[in-house]
């Protein structure tokens, strides 16, 4: 089998994070999501992976190289234009040929991984397996509608749903897919849809069969599901200590502190992370909060948060929390008088005042 995982698209649900920044590289517990698909797939024994780029085609492939540090070999795709999940698998079909693959969207988190989803596809060999997820709200997602365990229709967005298991971001496909992709038209959003692929191989006869998801799956496409992914995989860290913790510092619970990173006269509670050659200067990191390399807090507190490379944030007088605080932003409290908000945010910028 062969993986292919998407990491184009736009990320407008992140902007402004994502203006110039590829989704698929936000850190999650400062890994970048994409690398958890990777190795999802590396951990299933597929190695030979296709990875779908875009715009941000130069920082994928700078961040994932020939794969080769993950035990894998990567092929990149390009895809010119966004026109939609089938369309990523229609460009990749001379790299895929006649192999069954599992494609994994980029920015789709399984914290379980896909090692059983793989072996039921394997042994049961359907034209299409889906994975499903119970979701509150199936009016906001594209839904699988079931009959005697095979899959019978799936409605995009329906408004009075007939099921509340929603079509996750990972697709496991044998040779008929293509099939689909040449023969659907354009949605009226313009894009080859990929539940009309898996409709059309319904309707062909093949067998599109499902599996539900009971572990914890997060697309992680908005700022809320980012800090829910980051919680996550927190929980299950394993805590290690390689950077320094002075002798005024206090560190409770599973807390990882990375190389090169300095922890002065401040409390680190986890499950946290500090990455590599941040520092921590009288201040507090609270649970849930992971801070990305070479960022400086200083007389400042945070609490369930996500803080990107090459920031610094120094001496704000309230907590931070629930945040997600891009790269090289810089957040201080000004000295000048009179006292006054000063900010310069980007689009889709959110800012809470006390």
């Amino acid at each position: 089998m062969k993986g292919l995982i998407l990491s184009g698209g736009k990320g407008t649900r992140l902007y402004p994070l994502t203006y110039t920044g590829a989704k698929q590289l936000v850190p999650v517990a400062n890994k970048p999501v994409l690398f958890y698909a990777i190795e999802n797939l590396v951990e299933a024994g597929i190695t030979d992976l296709g990875i779908v780029v875009g715009d941000t085609k130069d920082q994928i492939m700078a961040a994932v190289g020939d794969g080769s540090k993950f035990g894998a070999q990567v092929t990149y795709i390009e895809q010119p234009v966004p026109l939609g999940i089938a369309h990523g698998v229609k460009v990749a079909q001379d790299f895929i040929q006649e192999d069954r693959f599992v494609l994994f969207l980029g920015d789709n988190f399984v914290r379980d991984g896909i090692v059983p989803l793989v072996r039921n596809f394997e042994n049961e060999a359907p034209a299409c397996q889906i994975h499903l997820y119970k979701v509150p709200n199936p009016q906001d997602f594209g839904v699988a509608e079931l009959k005697d365990g095979r899959v019978v229709r799936l409605v995009e967005k329906p408004q009075a749903p007939q099921s509340d298991l929603a079509v996750i971001g990972i697709y496991m496909f044998d040779h008929h897919v293509f099939e689909a992709v040449n023969n659907i038209r354009p949605s009226a959003r313009g894009e080859l849809e990929i539940t009309d692929t898996i409709q059309y191989l319904i309707d062909q006869g093949l067998k599109v069969s499902p599996q539900i998801i009971a572990g914890a799956w997060i697309d992680t496409g908005k700022p809320g599901d980012i800090l829910e992914a980051n919680r996550l995989v927190l929980e299950e860290l394993q805590p290690h200590i390689e950077g320094q913790v002075d002798k005024d510092s206090q560190v409770n619970g599973k807390v990882t502190i990375e190389r090169g990173a300095r922890v002065k006269n401040s409390v680190i509670r986890g499950p946290a992370i500090i990455g590599e050659e941040s520092e921590i200067i009288n201040s507090y990191i609270g649970p849930f909060t992971s801070v990305y390399h070479h960022v400086l807090i200083e007389d400042s507190e945070l609490e369930h948060c996500i803080v990107l490379e090459h920031s610094r944030i120094i001496d704000v007088e309230s907590r931070i929390e629930d945040s997600l605080i891009g790269r090289y932003v810089e957040i201080t409290r000004s000295p000048k008088k009179p006292k006054a908000y000063k900010m310069t945010l980007g689009d889709h910028s959110k800012v809470g005042i006390l």
